[in-house]
């Protein structure tokens, strides 16, 4: 069972982008986090139960550096929390998802392991181990 764990916006500036997240009250939760492995800097922020993730890329060698040409400051994965990370990755990939990287911790995550996945049909999603 998978429940919905944060939309993941993709964001150039990432102090910009927490500024005017604050402006529609919005709180952050914590600091911006660096994630080495995907060289991005990260910060979750929430607001009425929902949460956002400003994912911003550091270099052009960024994970998602190729995304800010498509997907400025936007929303570009769904989360998704689950109790058997293995398993429903074997069950999104027989419905159709095609794996975008092996399951590796999420240092913002408190290093959950996390593997992302995408879909033709709705985009990219964010598989978390529950913790």
């Amino acid at each position: 069972m998978t429940r919905v764990h944060h939309t993941g916006y993709l964001v150039k500036h990432l102090e910009k982008s927490r500024g005017s997240f604050l402006s529609l009250d919005f709180r952050a939760l914590g600091e911006p986090v660096y994630d080495e492995y995907r060289d991005v800097d990260i910060l979750f922020l929430e607001k009425d139960g929902y949460t956002v993730e400003l994912v911003c890329p550091r270099s052009d060698a960024s994970v998602v550096a190729g995304l800010m040409k498509t997907h400025r400051n936007a929303p570009y994965h769904l989360c998704l929390e689950t109790d058997d990370l293995d398993g429903e990755l074997k069950r999104l990939e027989k419905s159709g998802f095609m794996r975008m990287e092996e399951p590796s911790p999420a240092p913002a995550l408190g290093g959950r392991r996390v593997c992302y996945l995408m879909s033709p049909w709705m985009g990219m999603v964010e598989l978390l181990e529950r913790g």
